[in-house]
């Protein structure tokens, strides 16, 4: 998640914007990858407008940016449920006008309930999926349990890695200790935070880029993964499997919303429309190997793929049992100070 913070960067120039969007002209941000390379020229071919897509690496980056200015010089922004709240209460995402989405009717119903915007009211959701533990099948037994994770048997401890992200490493302890993934609770909070500290002793990095690639090679047997990122790995290492523990995963969504500041706000609302599209949502799928919120995409993919990727199959009735991320409010000062704490403690 997806971030997400960083889980699509690749190593692509960043395109700048400022100033007024020329009439006609929207100004798109996106994790880089994360759309078809030519998804500009595609859109200028069915509307007859232009697109400039820009790149952010993480959900951060491009927040710092749209704060600062209102959101001026941006049209669509794709980022992450809790970022997309934000924006919403800033008054920077715009109340979304359904009449002018038509293909949300290509959503599945499940996709319209999500905690952080039950009614799809200022965002409307992009990809979705679950954080698990992606494993050589040929290499350690099937973990079960997160503490698997953080507990590991001593043959393999050195050879694990965490994602280095606040919401994600905090998500591992917060689950294994039964606690919502949006906790705010100071108490458990430190508990959360011992027991990664403790955890910290069995890994080999914290890594949100890499560790598939640690995984394919064999310097690495276990690792928490985002589900998509784990299908990287299956891609290249058929015995690379991929897990939700007992104790249950969060349920990450990505999305995207219409900045309220937007000089052509109808050509972003026809942009939107268009990704909703049946077989824009089964490029993602098949490209970006993540499970999409768009029934008629996922309807359309082969069944192959879904019996090579096994957590592409998992349907949104069980997708939404895990608990969303959401906003955390003033509390994610100190989900970045636990982090900070955690990651730099002997």
């Amino acid at each position: 998640m997806t971030w997400r913070t960083g889980a699509w960067l690749l190593a692509a120039a960043m395109m700048t914007v400022s100033g007024p969007a020329l009439a006609g002209k929207i100004v798109v941000s996106n994790w880089d990858g994360y759309m078809p390379k030519d998804i500009a020229a595609q859109f200028k071919a069915a509307s007859g407008h232009d697109v400039e897509v820009a790149v952010h690496a993480t959900n951060e980056e491009i927040m710092g940016k749209v704060t600062a200015t209102n959101g001026e010089g941006f049209d669509v922004l794709f980022v992450s449920a809790p970022f997309a709240q934000v924006l919403s209460k800033l008054g920077i995402a715009e109340k979304l006008d359904h009449t002018k989405l038509p293909n949300l009717k290509n959503l599945y119903a499940e996709a319209a309930q999500l905690k952080h915007d039950p009614g799809n009211m200022f965002s409307v959701p992009y990809a979705w999926g679950t954080t698990g533990l992606c494993y050589r099948s040929d290499l350690t037994a099937e973990p079960t349990s997160w503490n698997d994770l953080l507990a590991p048997k001593d043959d393999i401890k050195g050879k694990i890695t965490m994602l280095a992200t606040d919401r994600w490493l905090l998500a591992a302890g917060m689950l294994a200790k039964g606690y919502s993934v949006n906790e705010t609770d100071t108490k458990k909070l430190e508990d959360v935070k011992t027991i990664l500290i403790e955890a910290k002793k069995g890994l080999l990095a914290y890594d949100d880029t890499t560790f598939y690639s640690k995984l394919v090679s064999g310097e690495a047997v276990m690792v928490q993964a985002w589900d998509g990122w784990c299908n990287y790995g299956i891609t290249e290492k058929p015995e690379i499997k991929y897990v939700v523990p007992k104790e249950g995963s969060d349920l990450w969504a990505d999305t995207m919303v219409i900045v309220a500041s937007s000089l052509n706000k109808d050509v972003a609302y026809a942009f939107i429309n268009f990704i909703l599209e049946a077989n824009n949502g089964k490029w993602v799928a098949e490209n970006i190997l993540y499970k999409v919120p768009n029934k008629a995409a996922m309807d359309a993919l082969d069944a192959g793929l879904k019996a090579k990727y096994p957590n592409l199959a998992m349907t949104p009735a069980d997708l939404t049992k895990f608990e969303q991320l959401v906003d955390v409010g003033d509390s994610q000062k100190d989900y970045a100070r636990i982090v900070s704490e955690i990651q730099n403690a002997k």
